[in-house]
């Protein structure tokens, strides 16, 4: 699955897109095949103010557990609560139905710390994935 251009990424697989004023934060296709089929998302409460970097909950499957991280400072305003009850969204849509969280960016914060689509696939390659 190619990585969409309209969105920016993490160096730890996390992507995010702006979407009026809040950012919309989740993991990347990469990530999704690291872990296989996940069976268990824990994400943190609405109302969490976190750090651009913070842990913003934990994904579990077969094979293992990752924590996954905000990409942005900000403040979670919604969260994807179907997925806490059936994470296969991710699996199948990492990039659409698969939304972890929106945060309302914290005053000053940006996307443009982040890699973009070409610059996350260089780090991929880089990595030997």
């Amino acid at each position: 699955m190619a990585n969409p251009a309209d969105l920016r990424y993490a160096t730890t697989h996390e992507w995010a897109r702006a979407d009026g004023d809040a950012v919309v934060v989740g993991i990347t296709a990469f990530a999704i095949e690291q872990l296989t089929e996940p069976t268990y998302l824990e994400l943190v409460p609405v109302g969490t103010a976190l750090a651009a970097g913070g842990k913003i909950g934990v994904i579990e499957s077969y094979k293992s557990t990752s924590d996954i991280y905000t990409p942005v400072a900000g403040t979670v305003v919604e969260r994807n609560d179907p997925l806490t009850a059936d994470p296969r969204p991710v699996y199948d849509d990492a990039f659409g139905a698969g939304w972890m969280l929106k945060l309302r960016p914290a005053p000053g914060a940006t996307l443009d710390h982040l890699l973009t689509a070409e610059q996350y696939d260089q780090q991929l390659a880089a990595e030997g994935h």
